[in-house]
């Protein structure tokens, strides 16, 4: 049994502890906007003005940064990176906003999802259609595969000489681990309804039935990225097939095959799009993601439990790569 000095001390590490995440927590929300991490949860971005403008005209500047991947938002742990629904949601608010008169996309992103990658074209083709709003694309780093995707029906693309872009197609890859299973003795047992249920299981080398139904798959999702390309830049189909064989372009050799309309800076595309629309001075507003309560806790939870958390995130990714799935992404 624990006698009271025990005690004592347990009570006292127990204290210091909570202390400790009280510290942690405070840390954090200090150095937070309070408004942005109390504010209502639909107000899920802000509007932060770069030029001031005198013209009465505005143009809004949606930045894309990072995988096109909708990994949810339900979980505290999934605080940073590309956040797909509130992306759509600037979208949607930069088209129905009747004070903004033209959008300028800042695509910096390797690709990502299939599906993901055709919502945001799909919502980029709605505004067009909708409304007689002028969308650009200024190109930063990368704006490769599904960024091109994305990009493909703006009104023009702007690029840096030096931006990687292109990489058009479509790849779906696995991690197959049967051998290394065998060498430690691993067995596993899957019972399923029918021979295909565990197609590209990580546990069993692939068969050619198999390969050949997947390359069916990527085969009509690069037909669909190719349309895309067609409809939205105007070449013939036969030079996007040349052109898409899954490489990628610097910005110059971009422009040299047509897939971008010139070469410049984010401030060269306002310029532009301000000339070309007769916007005058506009002003430039840019939608920045907001900062809510969970991002917080999701924070704070990182700082305590930082090495498990990672070998969690470690987990989910195994996961995840275990399960089929058809990506326009530039793959390094």
């Amino acid at each position: 049994m624990m006698n009271g000095k025990r005690w004592l001390a347990l009570l006292i590490a127990a204290g210091l502890f909570l202390i400790s995440i009280g510290v942690q927590f405070a840390t954090s929300l200090a150095s937070t906007n309070f408004e942005n991490v109390f504010g209502q949860q639909d107000e899920l971005f802000n509007e932060t003005v770069v030029e001031s403008g005198n013209s009465g005209n505005k143009i809004a500047v949606l930045p894309l940064e990072g995988v096109i991947q909708d990994t949810g938002s339900g979980s505290l742990l999934n605080n940073s990176g590309y956040n797909h629904q509130n992306f759509l949601r600037m979208l949607e608010k930069a088209g129905e906003d009747k004070s903004i008169d033209g959008i300028i996309l800042r695509v910096n992103t390797p690709g990502g999802g299939v599906v993901e990658s055709a919502e945001i074209h799909d919502k980029i083709v709605e505004i067009q259609e909708n409304t007689d709003k002028p969308v650009y694309v200024s190109m930063g780093n990368t704006a490769a595969s599904g960024g091109y995707y994305v990009s493909a029906p703006a009104d023009k693309i702007i690029a840096n000489a030096a931006t990687l872009t292109g990489s058009i197609g479509v790849i779906m890859e696995s991690i197959n681990y049967a051998e290394l299973a065998e060498e430690y003795g691993i067995d596993f047992n899957t019972i399923k309804s029918g021979k295909y249920k565990d197609i590209m299981s990580g546990s069993r080398p692939m068969t050619e039935d198999e390969e050949a139904i997947l390359q069916t798959m990527v085969d009509e999702l690069y037909d669909e990225f190719v349309q895309v390309i067609v409809d939205g830049r105007g070449i013939e189909e036969a030079t996007v097939r040349e052109l898409g064989d899954g490489r990628v372009y610097t910005g110059k050799q971009a422009l040299d095959n047509q897939l971008i309309d010139g070469l410049g800076t984010l401030d060269d595309t306002i310029a532009m799009m301000e000339e070309d629309n007769e916007l005058g001075e506009a002003q430039v507003v840019q939608y920045e993601t907001g900062f809510h309560f969970d991002q917080l806790l999701g924070m704070t939870a990182k700082s305590f439990f930082g090495s498990d958390m990672k070998l969690a995130g470690l987990r989910e990714l195994i996961r995840e790569s275990d399960a089929p799935r058809a990506m326009y992404l530039y793959s390094r």
